[in-house]
């Protein structure tokens, strides 16, 4: 994928999950969300075309227009004929409430698995320190 992007960044693929049950389209949909909200995405980015993309997939081009039609349509892409289609400029500020949203959203997810497991919110906290710390080490 070609960005307007001014730093090089890896080019963001897309991977099908057949096991999971979720429609092709969803999980098109998901993972250019969840890319945005990561930074694998960022405003300006283009995406495959409809055509490359079922190719790449081996899936209808069917689903990719339906999955891009709903991105377009939640403002999260723009296209633009004759040049592509392309995450939009004016979502960067969304992305940061998504990525928000998704953060707040796997700690709520832990605090109830942590506290169904009898974990106490402050054992949780100090083993995401010392998690925290592991990482850290392991990095340097």
């Amino acid at each position: 994928m070609k960005s307007r992007s001014e730093k090089p960044r890896p080019p963001f693929r897309f991977r099908l999950d057949a096991v999971t049950g979720v429609p092709v389209y969803r999980q098109i949909i998901d993972q250019v969300r969840g890319a945005l909200a990561t930074g694998a995405l960022m405003a300006g980015d283009q995406l495959p075309t409809v055509r490359q993309l079922a190719v790449d997939l081996a899936i209808n081009p069917n689903t990719v227009m339906r999955a891009y039609r709903e991105l377009e349509l939640s403002g999260l892409i723009e296209t633009q004929q004759g040049s592509g289609t392309f995450i939009g400029e004016g979502r960067l500020r969304n992305a940061d409430a998504e990525r928000e949203r998704q953060l707040n959203q796997i700690v709520e997810e832990t605090i109830a698995r942590a506290g169904a497991s009898g974990f106490s919110l402050d054992e949780l906290i100090a083993a995401l320190r010392a998690a925290k710390e592991r990482v850290r080490k392991e990095r340097s």
